[in-house]
């Protein structure tokens, strides 16, 4: 039971008394540092050192709060409205998904091949703008234009180009569209972690993620898994300077299917890369 006036400690008893059920005692224990650090301004010491110091009874509130959520699944980094990619600050909500570590993978990839190129980078489906703005932090003469289908998507991607103070070229554009993506200039790179998830493989889905983030980023017909991949490769062959570069995220599943894509549309140097859990996540190809 927590008290009116509760300490550090009452809280954090709080956390792993309701979440023990839930979710594994590592991911509590961040979850208790991300809310402190979010609501209190607390660092991992400060956590250790102040844990008899009392709370002010709206920040115990806030803290309760950010508990009764997590009991329902949802994800932290939305209950925070915030999340780290590439050691920058992002602004995320139910519009974007979640970055995920093995996009940081592929972003680090793109950079320590492309750090000193001039080029102009084309990312499609862009949700919070994490992959063009860590991009453009890191490879200062790129120019970089970001695309996505939602508005949504869009105006949290513009927040967080502003937050990050970078200046990347948002547009909404549906790259299934033909005609629509015809108004694209010529890139030299493109990348993209579009949508690759069956219908089918939903009930396979943690409740975090099928019941918070945005389907239409996460989701593809069952016949048609190579859906966004085709249509990518396809703009590529057509705006794709010669001798520039694709890089896409994967499923661990399709890394062949995708490289005979790539193969039949005279791609070559086609790579696949395995994120650090030993999965192929990364498929690098360049234009003949």
């Amino acid at each position: 039971m927590i008290k009116d006036s509760c300490t550090v400690a009452d809280i954090i008893n709080a956390f792993n008394n309701d979440l023990n059920d839930i979710y594994p005692p590592y991911e509590i224990k961040g979850f208790i540092r991300w809310s402190f650090q979010y609501v209190c301004g607390y660092s991992s010491i400060d956590l250790n050192i102040k844990r008899n110091e009392i709370l002010e009874n709206n920040k115990s509130d806030t803290l309760l709060t950010i508990i009764n959520k997590l009991k329902s699944n949802q994800p932290i980094q939305y209950i925070l409205d915030e999340t780290e990619f590439y050691g920058l600050k992002f602004k995320v909500n139910e519009n974007v998904l979640i970055p995920r570590p093995e996009t940081e993978e592929l972003v680090d990839w793109i950079i320590n091949e492309n750090k000193n190129q001039m080029a102009c980078i084309l990312d499609v489906g862009t949700g919070s703008g994490c992959i063009a703005i860590a991009l453009n932090k890191n490879i200062e003469s790129a120019i970089i234009i970001a695309i996505d289908v939602s508005e949504d998507a869009l105006n949290l991607a513009r927040e967080n180009s502003k937050l990050n103070q970078v200046d990347i070229d948002f547009r909404r554009l549906n790259i299934l569209d033909k005609k629509e993506r015809e108004s694209l200039p010529n890139i030299d790179i493109i990348v993209s972690n579009p949508p690759y998830v069956l219908e089918k493989e939903k009930q396979l889905m943690a409740k975090n993620v099928l019941d918070y983030e945005p389907h239409l980023a996460l989701f593809v017909p069952d016949d048609d898994a190579l859906l966004f991949y085709r249509n990518i490769i396809e703009f590529a062959s057509d705006k794709l300077n010669p001798k520039g570069k694709i890089y896409f995220e994967i499923n661990e599943e399709k890394g062949d299917e995708i490289r005979n894509l790539l193969s039949f549309n005279q791609f070559r140097n086609i790579v696949i890369k395995k994120d650090l859990r030993g999965k192929d996540r990364m498929i690098k190809a360049e234009k003949e």
